[in-house]
């Protein structure tokens, strides 16, 4: 949910609703959000497939710019599509796909370059809403989304990145995110070997998670900010996931258009 896909609340149902989301926040995360994640497997194979079509289907329209001095052959664009699951201090979720473009090759003194390139995601609905009960599902001016944005950080070598959780909805202000202050850090180790799916184009499935990130608080969401973060159980130390099916294509520079 997104504040353009429901319609607001008039001034003053806003005012006792924000009175009142509190209190429902903290009695809602008692009954549905108790702690402890485990490690889940990889998704389906339906799900990688979902996630390979979309890769294969991506345009190579945010391929950034070389540095000066590279060969283009040499170079690649790569576009990564991946399909994650995210438990981040008391919510989880099945993130929409989200697709990240970068450039990769040899500098000219031989060291390997990268250079980032776009994102883009979509938001997606966090089950019980700000209060975490089936009222925050079913009354829209208590729906909540999360929607992940680039954290400015990344090294595709190393399988390193950050990302910043915008939290939307109508009871929100548009800056609350999770991670405002510091992006989201995430490592992710593979779960097993890559899958050539397609030579022509080049398709390559993977999966990878992360267990070990860190989940700062929620900032910048205006009053509701201290409930909100004891709802979503933030700052979390551990017992955060990142699971992660992804799949990528490649040009090099001399065949892109």
């Amino acid at each position: 949910m997104t504040k353009s896909d429901a319609a607001r609340p008039t001034s003053a149902t806003a005012r006792r609703l924000a009175a009142v989301v509190g209190a429902a926040v903290l009695a809602g995360t008692a009954a549905v959000c108790a702690p402890g994640v485990a490690y889940s497997a990889p998704r389906s194979t339906t799900a990688s497939t979902s996630v390979s079509t979309t890769a294969s289907a991506t345009g190579f329209g945010d391929c950034p710019a070389l540095p000066d001095g590279v060969d283009p052959a040499r170079w690649r664009c790569e576009v990564h599509t991946a399909a994650p699951r995210l438990t981040m201090g008391a919510v989880t979720v099945d993130l929409a796909p989200i697709t990240m473009t970068h450039a990769e090759g040899p500098l000219p003194d031989g060291s390997n370059g990268q250079v980032w390139g776009a994102m883009h995601s979509t938001p997606t609905a966090v089950p019980g809403g700000l209060t975490g009960t089936p009222a925050g599902d079913h009354a829209p001016a208590l729906g909540m989304a999360i929607q992940p944005e680039y954290g400015g950080r990344s090294d595709f070598y190393t399988g390193t990145f950050s990302l910043r959780f915008r939290l939307v909805g109508p009871l929100l202000p548009h800056g609350c995110t999770i991670g405002a202050s510091a992006p989201v850090d995430f490592r992710l180790k593979r779960s097993g070997p890559s899958k050539w799916v397609s030579q022509d184009p080049p398709v390559i499935e993977f999966s990878a998670y992360d267990d070990t990130f860190t989940a700062p608080a929620a900032e910048h969401c205006g009053p509701l900010t201290p409930s909100l973060n004891r709802r979503l159980g933030l700052p979390a130390a551990g017992h955060n996931l990142m699971s992660y099916d992804a799949s990528y294509t490649f040009k090099t520079y001399d065949q892109l258009s």
